[in-house]
């Protein structure tokens, strides 16, 4: 070896070992916050580092156990793994944060128990809760936590069933919640009101979710701020939302909901990113043009490519008159490639109004070869958007560069 290299090893080596005396220098709480981001079967494998690190991970804040981390015989070794790092934890420590994830049918339900029990003890703050475990399985206790202030509950639905969200809830500090894929039951009234007893609640986001029959969803809160809802389904439900604080509002999906906007002064950011399925029975999406019909006080709005083709299904809209969106500040417009069950919506729309079977086949070859819908956002749309504030800048942002 030429002394150069020798010289250029020696250094590294010098370099390798001033990171980890920097490291080591962190104290302790410093650290503990870095390990809290790792997946606990990564953050516990540090306790071979050095002397110091043999017992740090026993006081970390956050725990995070996804089973699908394990191989093998990934049950048993999963299950083995979390009952070690329960029992080994130091249990003076308070936990902040629980993120389980099951991905396995087979994993026996008693360890579910194990991590919400072990969570609620030790005063939770952040739970989230993803797989294919069933709502039934779930401890009670977690539905009367007092530390809980961030719930996200994503469970997968098996055929045939469905996840009853719980009637009765006790999470008087709860900010945030998340749900996928529940049932929300309707009360005597017709309506189900599944958050009315959050008091504290200023977060709010239901994906895929649905009401039992033919009821309404009754959002009802004081203190909600931002509301974010995903739809991939032509499930058709009423949605009363009664939140005068509420100032952001987003949907991803099919916008199948007839949404009453009582008290929505306060609404300020709106975020759509609308779909529609093909061969629909509800025909034009009129729910669509009518959220825009009543977003009298919002500053910004943001919309794809796709919410405006959506919106150009509606007969006749460009001759519309709208008393909204007056008090626009910007509107922002981001394109990216169209789904091709809009792309079979546009097509059909368009092949019902040909006026020759030479146009027709022209539409339907234009379609075959990808190169509809063009222009990727449709004339006019925009403009009918801003006839009450035509001042606003438009700002193009082509997501197609941004992911390439």
């Amino acid at each position: 070896m030429s002394n150069s290299a020798a010289t250029e090893k020696v250094k590294v080596k010098v370099s390798d070992n001033e990171h980890k005396d920097m490291l080591s220098d962190l104290p302790d709480c410093i650290i503990l916050h870095i390990l809290s981001f790792l997946i606990t079967k990564h953050a516990v494998r540090t306790c071979i580092l050095s002397s110091r690190w043999k017992n740090l991970w026993k006081r970390l804040p956050a725990l995070i156990f996804h089973i699908s981390d394990f191989r093998g015989f990934r049950n048993k070794i999963f299950t083995e793994f979390v009952s070690k790092v329960l029992s080994l934890r130091d249990s003076s420590i308070s936990l902040q944060t629980l993120d389980f994830e099951n991905t396995s049918s087979l994993l026996e339900p008693h360890v579910l128990i194990w991590i919400v029990d072990y969570a609620i003890s030790h005063d939770v703050q952040r739970l989230r809760l993803s797989g294919t475990t069933a709502i039934a399985q779930i401890p009670v206790a977690l539905f009367s936590s007092q530390t809980l202030t961030h719930l996200t509950l994503s469970i997968t639905i098996c055929y045939g069933c469905e996840n009853l969200f719980p009637e009765s809830l006790n999470l008087p500090a709860l900010s945030t919640l998340e749900l996928e894929n529940f049932t929300f039951s309707v009360g005597d009234n017709g309506c189900a009101e599944p958050f009315s007893t959050f008091s504290r609640l200023k977060r709010l986001l239901i994906s895929h979710c649905t009401v039992k029959g033919w009821g309404a969803l009754c959002i009802s809160s004081a203190t909600l701020v931002n509301f974010t809802m995903y739809n991939d389904s032509d499930d058709y439900y009423k949605i009363d939302l009664c939140t005068p604080s509420l100032c952001t509002f987003a949907f991803r999906g099919v916008p199948y909901h007839d949404i009453s906007w009582s008290n929505i002064s306060s609404l300020k950011h709106v975020d759509i990113d609308a779909e529609v399925f093909p061969y629909s029975c509800y025909g034009p999406p009129l729910f669509l043009f009518n959220w825009l019909s009543e977003f009298a006080n919002i500053k910004s709005l943001t919309v794809t490519a796709a919410t405006l083709q959506v919106l150009s299904l509606i007969p006749g809209l460009l001759t519309f008159k709208i008393h909204s969106l007056g008090k626009l500040k910007s509107l922002r417009v981001k394109i990216d490639e169209i789904q091709y069950g809009l792309c079979v919506a546009l097509c059909n729309d368009k092949l019902q109004n040909v006026k020759s079977k030479k146009e027709a086949a022209m539409i339907q070859r234009a379609f075959d070869l990808g190169l509809e819908p063009s222009p990727l956002v449709p004339d006019g749309v925009v403009d009918f958007l801003l006839q009450n504030s035509p001042s606003v800048e438009v700002e193009l942002v082509d997501c197609r560069k941004i992911t390439s």
